[in-house]
């Protein structure tokens, strides 16, 4: 099994949250801005990267929210690959100075956004956004108001894709 460190910001001003539109082949969804940990690197200092990467805007990592580990399977690995990932994602508060947002060009992410938290339900977010949102004080637990407002469609895909295998209690 894989495992992959990243570090995200959750980034909100005057009602909006900073997002970034992640693509990978035909996945695709909106989540915070952030990404891997390279080798030696602090996890603050990633995340400062990251922000800057995919949003062109200078961050402020303040206090850490909380660290997020989840078991995913992915569907797009090579035969004879273990299709589970371990990711293992901390998440910050974060801040930015005004300015133009600039989107990643050869990276993970094609687009970045201030999107208003009355508008989030109408887009299709990772559970990422869900989980720093919750983390961050700005959604209450479960968020289940704004999951509901989506498209069917969107719900089905997003409870697919954030369903985990089960994992015995005993493994540790």
């Amino acid at each position: 099994m894989d495992i992959r460190v990243a570090a995200y910001a959750v980034i909100e001003r005057r009602g909006e949250v900073l997002l970034t539109h992640w693509r990978r082949g035909e996945l695709h969804g909106w989540t915070l801005p952030g990404g891997g940990i390279e080798a030696g690197e602090d996890p603050r200092d990633a995340a400062k990267r990251e922000v800057f990467e995919e949003t062109g805007l200078e961050a402020r990592i303040g206090r850490l929210l909380g660290v997020d580990s989840r078991v995913m399977v992915r569907g797009d690995v090579p035969a004879g690959t273990d299709p589970q990932l371990h990711t293992i994602r901390i998440i910050y508060r974060g801040r930015v100075n005004e300015g133009p947002l600039v989107n990643e060009v050869g990276g993970s992410s094609d687009e970045a956004r201030w999107v208003r938290l009355e508008d989030l339900g109408k887009l299709h977010t990772l559970s990422l956004v869900d989980t720093g949102l919750r983390m961050a004080g700005i959604i209450g637990r479960g968020g289940q108001r704004r999951i509901q407002n989506r498209p069917r469609k969107a719900r089905r895909a997003s409870i697919a894709a954030n369903r985990r295998p089960q994992q015995s209690n005993q493994q540790k």
